[in-house]
């Protein structure tokens, strides 16, 4: 029978540690973590201002409505379009009126400067 001679290192807890990577850090591709950009809530926001225009107003999805109906699900606000439809009809009515009223300024204006050049 042939004897085999076996030799093993052997640590302690202090010493394993020390010269063995318990933290698994070559199972994580180190290449990819390099390459993820780091995204803020700024960015985001700067983002959302660039691409404004570019959302459509409405539609299920990738919308302004979309957008909006996430929010007020997320607030717990329900969004009633006849109320909404009351309010834009109320501003409709004070912007016409302001425009009436700033006419009639003007009308004042032009008509107290001709009484005092007269």
């Amino acid at each position: 029978m042939t004897q085999i001679s076996i030799q093993r290192t052997v640590f302690n807890k202090d010493q394993f540690v020390k010269v063995v990577n318990i933290n698994f850090n070559q199972l994580i591709n180190s290449q990819n973590l390099e390459e993820t950009p780091s995204f803020t809530l700024e960015d985001f926001f700067q983002l959302y201002e660039d691409l404004f225009n570019q959302i459509p107003k409405e539609g299920n999805i990738n919308s302004h409505q979309y957008i909006l109906q996430k929010e007020a699900d997320y607030l717990g606000v329900q969004i009633n379009k006849d109320d909404l439809q009351a309010l834009l009809n109320e501003i409709t009515d004070l912007r016409q009126e302001l425009l009436d009223s700033q006419k009639i300024v003007k009308d004042l204006q032009i008509t107290s400067l001709n009484s005092v050049t007269a």
